[in-house]
């Protein structure tokens, strides 16, 4: 971009990437705030203003004009699902941000046209019924009636799916499948399944049934994470720690992140973990993979991080905030055998664990060790979630070397959870300063794909504003964080969970070039446009891997989505909604209202529970 005042010089030090008139939050506390920037070979190499950085642009140094824009340090996911998340990418039916059921179903409908015989259209995760303007799911009448012949599977959080009439036969549901251990097929009175499957409390039925649907191979697969991390990108992330999770099998699964690793082509560094798949057969798995790997084996692009975020089935807590808190077994015996080993081995380990009984009696086997010396051991582990945890649990965490990890999955869930156990809870979960004023490292991330949105911006708003995406204010102020703290949280801490804060998570000579320039000013937007914000050019390492706006055209090229029925190829992403006034916005909630209430009316009439329109207006108090 033309930029005045800078002339380029021939030296050995020039920058490959400068972006000057900026106003950067560095999130050092030695410079807090900047002008200018220098990127070479991939680290930061000058903070300050045009005289700082005038030495180091030369003939080839790209120069970038923020015009006065926010940049912030990349933001770095705490617990995101990237690794599943980018293999089956292109072959979902985002409602990320959709405003309205309405439009959820008319894209729907769309797609199921032009999905080929055999494929399924699936809308998995990133929603909640509580963002539409009609707050309901979809029913199964309006899914056969959108998709009569194409299988359709949507999965709305942890709690429950729908398919229609097409996904039931895919499926290979009939009047004799059993109910799955932990969940429910939904049946009608002549006993066949209707197309509702409930997570009772497990959710172990909705994945086993996503797992039927078709999935991607070799060049697809590599396309689909490629487009799924520059759609990451386009947020300002720059990081995520790979949290793994059921149906993802090591080496299996990670073999395309490691193709893309090798050949130079990620876009977003990824920590990973490794989490055992088969129930019984978790130590052996363990033990396998202490042997084979190390943590933070790889570069700062590809690294491992540990075990999580289960160690043993058994352990593993439930999060279907709609139903009561499951009571688990007895587990104790075969955690203490993983923890021990991983401990002994010097590998860390992440623990999903929703609720404080999980985590009282997982802390309880940690004591059990401490005494013979195995906490704290400088292994690097926490929690994960932890809606309900107390605040004695927090101070064992501390006492024991632990961390934190937390995710808004109570922006999609927090009606849920606040209708079954009351707003004096809701207020706590969860208890955010509680653990940052006891001095815990509280990484923040998303818990993408299948529950919450991989949109940063609206965790950022949920930590900053205590509100749900249906504007349910569940944490009071005194259980929130201000934004800069949050900014921390996503970006120092996350960097802190994975031992790298020595070399990332905040702009300062020496540490990895990774940033973002905001669509709009994080500090200063009003607070429900926090969740609007997006990057409008995100570097990492001194590539530039996503450019909008003005900068568009700046970034690598990307092969077109394939295959080319593909979602993602006709809608893109998070559905980005405009910003509007609290006027404007009653004014649209009004008309989806009324909008809503005639196809209601035009559902009874076809029903005979009410009149067929005449097309005449009539009102009673008018009639003579």
């Amino acid at each position: 971009m033309p930029v005045g005042g800078l002339v380029a010089h021939a030296s050995d030090n020039a920058a490959d990437l400068v972006v000057r008139n900026a106003r950067i939050h560095t999130g050092d506390p030695g410079r807090p705030l900047a002008e200018a920037i220098a990127l070479r070979d991939g680290v930061v190499t000058v903070v300050g203003d045009d005289k700082d950085i005038a030495a180091r642009v030369g003939p080839d140094t790209k120069v970038v004009d923020a015009l006065g824009r926010r940049i912030v340090p990349g933001l770095n996911d705490a617990h995101l699902h990237v690794v599943r998340g980018g293999l089956n990418y292109v072959l979902e039916l985002r409602w990320d941000g959709v405003p309205t059921l309405r439009q959820g179903l008319e894209m729907l409908r769309e797609q199921a046209a032009r999905t080929p015989r055999g494929q399924w259209v699936r809308v998995v995760g990133g929603w909640s019924a509580e963002q539409f303007a009609e707050r309901r799911l979809p029913t199964v009448a309006e899914l056969n009636a959108a998709a009569p012949d194409t299988p359709v599977f949507v999965l709305h959080l942890y709690q429950a799916a729908v398919l229609n009439r097409a996904a039931v036969k895919a499926a290979g549901f009939t009047r004799a499948t059993p109910d799955p251990r932990g969940g429910q097929i939904v049946r009608g009175r002549d006993g066949e399944p209707t197309g509702l499957l409930l997570a009772a409390p497990s959710a172990l039925v909705l994945y086993s049934t996503l797992a039927k649907a078709p999935v991607l191979e070799g060049e697809d697969q590599r396309t689909s994470t490629r487009h799924f991390l520059r759609e990451l990108n386009r947020f300002g992330l720059t990081s995520a720690i790979d949290a793994a999770g059921g149906f993802q099998n090591f080496p299996d699964n990670y073999r395309t992140v490691v193709e893309l690793a090798k050949s130079g082509q990620l876009s977003l560094r990824i920590a990973y973990h490794l989490f055992p798949q088969t129930a019984g057969q978790e130590i052996d798995d363990l033990a396998r993979w202490t042997e084979t790997v190390r943590p933070e084996d790889g570069d700062e692009w590809l690294r491992l991080n540990g075990a999580g975020e289960n160690l043993t089935w058994a352990a593993a807590d439930f999060e279907n905030f709609a139903e009561p808190r499951p009571e688990l077994g007895d587990y104790e015996a075969e955690f203490e055998k993983a923890v021990r080993l991983l401990m002994e081995k010097g590998w860390g380990f992440r623990l999903h664990a929703t609720y404080d009984e999980t985590i009282r009696r997982d802390l309880a086997v940690f004591e059990k060790l401490a005494a013979e010396g195995l906490f704290p051991a400088g292994n690097r582990w926490l929690f994960d979630h932890a809606e309900t945890v107390s605040a004695h649990s927090l101070d064992r965490i501390a006492a024991l070397g632990g961390a934190m990890s937390v995710q808004n999955r109570l922006s999609f869930q927090g009606e849920a959870f606040t209708r079954r156990y009351g707003p004096g809870a809701a207020a706590e979960a969860p208890p955010l300063r509680a653990m940052l004023e006891r001095g815990l490292t509280v990484g923040a991330g998303t818990d993408a794909t299948r529950v919450s949105t991989y949109n940063p911006w609206i965790a950022l708003h949920w930590l900053v504003s205590g509100r749900t995406v249906g504007d349910l204010a569940m944490r009071p102020p005194h259980n929130r964080v201000d934004r800069h703290t949050a900014l921390a949280m996503f970006t120092r801490a996350g960097a802190a969970l994975t031992g790298e804060e020595s070399v990332k998570g905040i702009l300062r000579p020496g540490f990895l070039g990774d940033l973002a320039v905001l669509s709009e000013d994080y500090f200063t937007v009003p607070e429900p446009d926090i969740a609007h914000i997006e990057s409008l050019l995100t570097v990492v390492g001194g590539r530039i891997v996503y450019a909008a706006g003005e900068y568009e055209g700046l970034d690598e090229e990307l092969p077109p989505v394939s295959p080319a029925w593909s979602p993602v190829a006709h809608f893109g992403g998070y559905q980005a909604t405009p910003r509007s006034g609290p006027g404007a916005r009653q004014a649209e909630l009004l008309g989806e209202a009324v909008a809503e209430s005639e196809q209601h009316r035009r559902w009874r009439a076809r029903r005979g529970l009410a009149p067929q329109s005449t097309g005449t207006f009539f009102d009673p108090c008018f009639s003579l």
